[in-house]
């Protein structure tokens, strides 16, 4: 009986030892095992944080994406750098707060300016997939979700609700590269842009000269300046030229036209106006004491217009004014150009072509070129120079042109009282400036009662 009774009890412990594995170990093995059939649903972000990020199985290259539903049947705008003769389908994923959605097909829009170069800067437009909240979208050669998983993704920018926007006036300052160590024109632009009223300055960064990269990083700490990095010469060879015929390389001006429409892009849900030009071009108000007094009566006299184009003026950096008055014993030893000592402008050859630069209202444009925009809503309207034109100081554009052929033209010097202090103070922040200053450089006509000299 005892020998039965063992035999049962050892059945029965047998019995729920093997039911107790398999009801609670088993699963947990299961569980472990990938399901063979697809991908994970979850977003495999690899989040691109450069600035340039090559598209993998093509030779584009991608730069941003930003939420725009301006044109019908489309969400999102990707911004890139595209190989011409080397287009081909993509399609959109995008990441669902933490879901893959289905793809959508892309549509390529590359812009009509290229100037025969090779890389074109091109639009990628894409719908967003129904009931999905979209945080980042990735391009794929295929429509095949695998391929997610060894693409890089790029944040959704302009996701902001709210209209208010943070600036009146932002500048677009594009391409700063090579040895470029121009420190005083840069400061007296940046001051002199401040003075206007501008309240941002964004910068795109190949590289320059140690002093200026001091300079340029004082005013990024205090934020004025926003510094984007611009790495295109290690994924391209730029061209240092505005011509391929006459300079090669694979895209203009180390990428130029891409950076002035991320740069729009950019500041479009933040900026009311954005200007487009070059850091040695001011923008300059010839009967209003500021930018935003300027604007004022332009859009009361023309609403509807959202591209003003601004006359560019040369002030050839090899004229200087004769008396001395703002060569500055303080500036001597500062790189770069005095913009203060250079008062003589060229007289525009209007029988010919003449460039423009332009403020935008960044929201009426799709797409800008460096002297006319591509695509945008509503009329344009050219601003007459006596209301408004570019001082631009750099070397002669029509040289053959005589001293007393050149108009005399002071307008800076109306700025000079709190310009010359903003930008002593700019350069000794940096280490650039002696902790003396003020007094004229000797040999000069020095004037000793400290009037500022009609103009």
């Amino acid at each position: 009986m005892d020998k039965l009774r063992r035999k049962f009890l050892l059945i029965f412990f047998t019995g729920f030892i093997v039911v107790l594995f398999l009801t609670v170990k088993t699963p947990t093995t299961y569980r472990s095992i990938p399901k063979p059939h697809g991908p994970s649903a979850e977003c495999p972000l690899w989040i691109s944080e450069d600035s340039i990020t090559p598209l993998n199985g093509t030779k584009h290259l991608l730069v941003s994406a930003y939420m725009d539903q301006r044109v019908k049947g489309f969400d999102i705008r990707i911004i890139g750098m595209f190989k011409r003769d080397s287009i081909q389908p993509l399609h959109c994923l995008f990441c669902c707060a933490g879901w893959l959605s289905t793809t959508t097909p892309a549509t390529i829009s590359q812009h009509s300016d290229n100037f025969g170069f090779p890389f074109v800067t091109t639009d990628v437009m894409c719908p967003i997939p129904e009931n999905c909240t979209a945080t980042h979208v990735s391009l794929l050669t295929k429509p095949d979700r695998v391929r997610a998983f060894n693409q890089p993704w790029l944040p959704i920018r302009n996701k902001k609700e709210e209209n208010k926007l943070q600036f009146d006036f932002t500048v677009c300052v594009s391409n700063l590269f090579g040895d470029y160590n121009n420190v005083l024109q840069y400061a007296q632009t940046l001051e002199m842009y401040r003075l206007l009223g501008v309240n941002r300055v964004v910068i795109y960064n190949t590289s320059c000269g140690p002093d200026l990269d001091r300079l340029l990083q004082s005013y990024s700490q205090e934020g004025f300046v926003e510094i984007v990095p611009w790495p295109i010469d290690q994924h391209l060879n730029p061209s240092r030229g505005w011509l391929f015929s006459e300079h090669g390389g694979d895209v203009h001006y180390f990428g130029q036209l891409t950076t002035l429409n991320e740069c729009m892009y950019r500041s479009m849900d933040r900026s009311r106006y954005v200007l487009l030009n070059d850091i040695d071009e001011i923008v300059m108000p010839y009967q209003h004491d500021n930018l935003q007094a300027l604007m004022d009566m332009l859009q009361k006299q023309h609403p509807d217009t959202g591209v003003f184009l601004i006359e560019n003026h040369i002030f050839p950096k090899t004229h200087f004014e004769p008396s001395g008055r703002f060569h500055l014993r303080q500036w001597n030893e500062v790189a770069g150009v005095n913009i203060l000592e250079h008062i003589y402008r060229e007289e525009p050859a209007r029988n010919i072509y003449h460039p423009y630069k332009l403020i935008v209202q960044p929201r009426m444009v799709e797409q800008t070129s460096v002297h006319e925009v591509l695509k945008n809503s509503g009329p344009w309207f050219k601003v007459p120079p006596d209301v408004c034109r570019l001082i631009h100081v750099r070397v002669a554009l029509r040289g053959s042109l005589k001293l007393e052929e050149l108009n005399v033209d002071k307008r800076l010097w109306t700025f000079s009282a709190k310009l010359i202090p903003n930008v002593d103070k700019q350069l000794k922040t940096v280490g650039l400036l002696p902790s003396e200053g003020g007094e004229l450089t000797d040999g000069r006509d020095k004037r000793s009662d400290g009037q500022v000299e009609q103009v």
